[in-house]
């Protein structure tokens, strides 16, 4: 990262939210979405990630409400979400709750219909005819002309608006990788002046590491689709976090089971992963990274979400998954090894299934040594597995039941299909 840079102290041990606004209630506003807040607050949610938050293209739009990534100003909200003053209502709440809030950003492409267009059009990607341009095959929006400086200052502004106004805490960066490095160089310098802020890229090209704080891990999303379907094995996942560790010092992956993308185009995280779907989702958290939960999984939520047209969570009162994740959020709390300790890759004799350790390597003088044994069975059979190592000696606590067990240094398991196990040990 530019030496320059400096990545904020609060995200380190943060589950991020993402929330779907249109879908998250039957009002689909801001108002409605903070009756809400107080239960994610007490599963342990602390950051909040809001789908683009600005108004839709009407020109070009996909369904009846149109994609979120299409907008038409880059300094209005949404009128379907509420007022300033109800977005500004909500963060507060949120600020008050302990939580922070990041705002997605689209600074690729607008929608077809964007109110810089008239007045600026060299602010857009135009062909020999003038015609606006887009490079990606996306037909509802329009890519942005880079090339042109007062289109950077005008977006820059635009983001400055945004921490400025609402006292937002960061962004997330649709398609990273699509807008030139230099550009969130001198955004993000822009915006520090204002306030520190968490900077998220959707995109895994190490480069943007020189900004962001933490990209997408896509390649461990898509090694672990290949393993679900027995192309390959759990070699194939630790060689991609091997590379994840070489990645710059201080440097974060994303990982998620789904997200808004994911959920609508490629399926549920029970279509994707089926059996193994929880079991993934604790790998999410128990790796050294950031974990993501999307908008509904703690219900659980079974079905694909439409993109560009009403299509509302059904909730319940008590969320069936709310306190499988809560566990997982208290875990990465209370256990700093998980969040900068290391991690020890145990062998077993199926590619399915996948134990390791998290530990303290050096921990601090006086301090507790944390040890915390993660066993996951991504396959539709019974395994049973022998695992050894020094550390597995003392009393453990199985972090989901709360039973105790006693190890001496050779344990074997038997885990049922989709099977997760987490035991920690802290020690003098």
């Amino acid at each position: 990262m530019d030496a320059s840079f400096k990545t904020v102290d609060w995200i380190k041990d943060k589950t991020i939210y993402e929330v779907n606004l249109r879908q998250y209630t039957e009002a689909g506003t801001f108002k409605a979405f903070e009756s809400h807040i107080p239960r994610l607050k007490e599963m342990g949610v602390e950051v909040l990630w809001f789908m683009p938050v600005t108004p839709i293209s009407e020109k070009g739009r996909k369904g009846s409400l149109g994609s979120y990534y299409a907008c038409s100003s880059y300094t209005k909200l949404n009128a379907e979400f509420g007022t300033e003053q109800d977005f500004l209502s909500l963060i507060q709440l949120a600020h008050k709750h302990e939580m922070k809030v990041i705002i997605d950003w689209v600074a690729n492409h607008t929608g077809r219909q964007h109110e810089w267009m008239d007045e600026h059009p060299n602010w857009f990607s135009q062909d020999a005819d003038g015609n606006f341009k887009e490079r990606n095959g996306w037909e509802d929006v329009v890519d942005l002309n880079f090339e042109n400086q007062d289109m950077r200052a005008a977006l820059i502004g635009a983001m400055q608006y945004w921490v400025r106004t609402f006292n937002i805490d960061g962004f997330r960066a649709d398609m990273a990788d699509l807008v030139p490095l230099d550009f969130w160089m001198a955004a993000r310098k822009a915006c520090e002046t204002i306030k520190p802020l968490f900077w998220l890229a959707e995109c895994e090209d190490i480069a943007y590491h020189s900004v962001f704080d933490a990209s997408y891990a896509w390649s461990w999303m898509h090694a672990i689709t290949k393993l679900v379907n027995e192309q390959s094995g759990v070699n194939e996942i630790y060689n991609i976090l091997h590379d994840y560790a070489q990645y710059p010092l201080g440097a974060y992956k994303l990982f998620f089971t789904s997200n808004h993308d994911e959920n609508t185009w490629n399926g549920t995280e029970y279509e994707k992963y089926g059996i193994a779907a929880k079991a993934w989702a604790v790998f999410t958290f128990m790796w050294k990274g950031i974990p993501l939960i999307y908008s509904g999984q703690e219900l659980p939520n079974h079905k694909r979400l439409a993109f560009f047209d009403k299509d509302k969570i059904e909730w319940t009162n008590q969320p069936l998954l709310g306190a499988f994740y809560k566990t997982l959020i208290e875990l990465r709390k209370n256990y700093a090894c998980i969040i900068e300790g290391d991690s020890f890759n145990l062998p077993t004799s199926n590619n399915q299934v996948m134990a390791f350790l998290r530990y303290d390597h050096q921990p601090e003088k006086n301090a507790e040594k944390q040890i915390i044994l993660v066993v996951l069975n991504f396959s539709h059979q019974v395994q049973k597995v022998e695992l050894e190592h020094d550390y597995l000696k003392g009393q453990f606590l199985n972090a989901f039941s709360g039973l105790s067990y006693s190890f001496n240094k050779k344990e074997s398991f038997e885990l049922m299909p989709g099977d997760y196990l987490v035991y920690v040990k802290r020690e003098s």
